[in-house]
């Protein structure tokens, strides 16, 4: 039985302080909280239509000094990991910051793959936020608070140890909501030991494990990135092949195209004899054959960027939005375009269905729902975005990246769950916290493995063994293959396997061995990240210094 949720209402599991709405277009719009047991119903009640950028409800919770935080980053690329009580959220420099707000850093979108418009939060000791689900940590035991859907708008998670409180906040800004009540999210409240408290997470959403086998393979992006043709492809692929174990899927990635967004026209001087060929050669050595797109982006450049203005999502101005800085700037299709929609099934269907490719890795999704619009959210537009891949993509593989990570649980086969792995360790505070770093992706994959066979199968980004083109010694090179090991169903690498030592060949061999290894304990205090796992019949511990 319901209840609803007055300042100060509780039960066993919320204790409600306050509800609010934001720059709300109607003065008597209010929100209103139901609890009933763990569940708690964020809803909107007017005797009219309205508008407002937010809507939330702010709860009573008390903290231990010695609790451990998770926040879940906005996107696959955003930093996510447990924090200490009293510890700082990271952040980029106040000098990137300044760059991002500045006109010319707007303009270029250099921060349009984050939270930006969502999340509003300020930056202290003690005050944490993420997207759609997050918990405390009490050592073996979570208390998790996890959004069910964010298809009515993203929800941010709040953890303020100083003021004793949880915020649950709904961008809904660009949503009409109805008259009358209207239930914006419900909220769980679950508290149990880790694995378990997840596994009712995903549960009380309905979201059956999403179990999928582990794909062993290569992808051509972190070696050669965009310098790509057919002679490194073939070369690779036959490297590769000759390994005594079993290699699952080849991928060509980004680099092949004429231009980002003009997916069926390649670049006829680099691959000649084009891109079904290349699929049956994978193939022909007993592989998956995968290939990376953006389906929703399109370069400034593009032949559909310039031939299909009305296609592209546009700023307050009326201009084409600039989507983010890649490839000298982009832009994003406006999927409620019928013309768009049906190019984006026209290049599936071929890709898929008439070139023969088994996976498609698809990037920068975020672009889709970088504003909002019809009326629609950017959670709600970003939900069909998902909808309509897996939609085009039948029953093909999808390994999805770049993508906020609530609207692909249980529709994606594999995603992303960390940014970009980089030639070196460290990460430069000047980017944003989506931007390439080894020592985020390390964390972002011990931290979001409870992801691994519930909502997909875990892409933790490639491992590289190689001596060449990289500036990892050889102590971060193997941190990175056991925690991809551990907490990964797609282990890829990037590597002319020719170029290998015997010792490089073996070790891969360990990477690539269906034989599971099992991450039993994780903790992080200050910068030292420790991790204890079983590995090849024996009990093992990985420390590692993470900035």
């Amino acid at each position: 039985m319901s209840i609803s949720a007055d300042n100060n209402t509780s039960n066993g599991y919320f204790k409600v302080i306050r509800t609010f709405t934001d720059n709300s277009d109607y003065g008597k719009a209010e929100a209103r909280a139901f609890l009933n047991e763990n569940r708690l119903e964020i809803a909107a009640v007017s005797d009219k239509a309205f508008t407002a950028d937010r809507i939330g409800v702010e709860l009573s919770y008390d903290y231990l000094p010695d609790d451990k935080i998770f926040v879940n980053g906005f996107q696959s690329w955003t930093d996510s990991r447990e924090y200490s009580a009293g510890e700082k959220m990271y952040a980029p420099s106040l000098l990137a910051k300044a760059v991002f707000n500045s006109a010319l850093g707007k303009k270029k979108g250099l921060d349009n793959a984050g939270d930006r418009g969502i999340a509003s939060v300020a930056r202290k000791k003690g005050l944490f936020y993420g997207i759609s689900y997050g918990y405390v940590r009490r050592g073996s035991v979570v208390d998790l608070f996890g959004s069910l859907s964010e298809r009515s708008g993203y929800t941010v998670i709040e953890f303020d140890v100083g003021r004793n409180t949880v915020t649950l906040t709904v961008d809904v800004k660009g949503k009409l909501i109805s008259a009358g009540t209207t239930v914006i999210t419900s909220v769980v409240r679950i508290n149990d030991e880790y694995d378990k408290a997840f596994d009712g997470y995903f549960r009380a959403m309905g979201i059956k494990p999403v179990k999928r086998d582990i794909l062993n393979g290569y992808t051509t992006w972190y070696n050669y990135y965009g310098n790509i043709d057919s002679k490194i492809v073939e070369r690779d692929l036959a490297a590769i092949s000759k390994l005594d174990c079993k290699v699952d899927i080849f991928q060509i990635d980004d680099g092949y195209q004429a231009d980002i967004g003009d997916w069926l026209n390649r670049k006829e001087d680099k691959f000649p004899e084009g891109m079904k060929e290349l699929a049956q050669k994978i193939h022909s050595r007993n592989m998956l054959a995968g290939l990376w797109l953006a389906p929703f982006a399109a370069g400034k450049n593009s032949f559909i960027g310039k031939r299909h203005p009305d296609w592209l999502l546009k700023d307050e101005s009326g201009r084409p939005l600039t989507a983010g800085a890649n490839w000298g700037g982009f832009y994003a299709l406006d999927i409620y375009n019928a013309e768009a929609r049906a190019y984006i099934e026209k290049v599936f269907r071929t890709v898929l269905f008439d070139w023969g490719y088994d996976l498609v890795k698809l990037d920068f999704l975020y672009c889709a729902a970088l504003v909002p619009l019809h009326g629609k959210s950017r959670g709600e537009i970003m939900c069909d975005a998902v909808d309509l891949l897996r939609e085009c993509c039948k029953d093909k593989l999808i390994l999805g990246c770049g993508v906020p990570l609530a609207p692909a649980f249980g529709k994606f086969d594999y995603c992303r769950i960390g940014p970009d792995l980089g030639l070196k360790w460290g990460k430069n505070r000047m980017d944003t916290r989506e931007g390439v770093s080894t020592s985020h992706a390390i964390l972002n994959s011990v931290f979001r493995r409870h992801l691994n066979n519930r909502a997909f199968g875990n892409d933790p980004d490639v491992f590289l063994l190689r001596d060449k083109n990289i500036k990892l010694t050889e102590s971060e090179k193997n941190t990175v293959s056991v925690i991809n090991k551990l907490c990964g169903s797609v282990l890829f690498t990037s590597d002319n396997i020719q170029e290998y030592s015997d010792d490089k060949i073996k070790h891969i061999g360990r990477i690539f061995d269906k034989n599971s290894w099992k991450l039993l304990e994780a903790d992080i205090c200050g910068n030292r990240l420790s991790v204890i796992y079983e590995a090849e019949g024996e009990k093992r511990r990985l420390d590692t210094e993470i900035y």
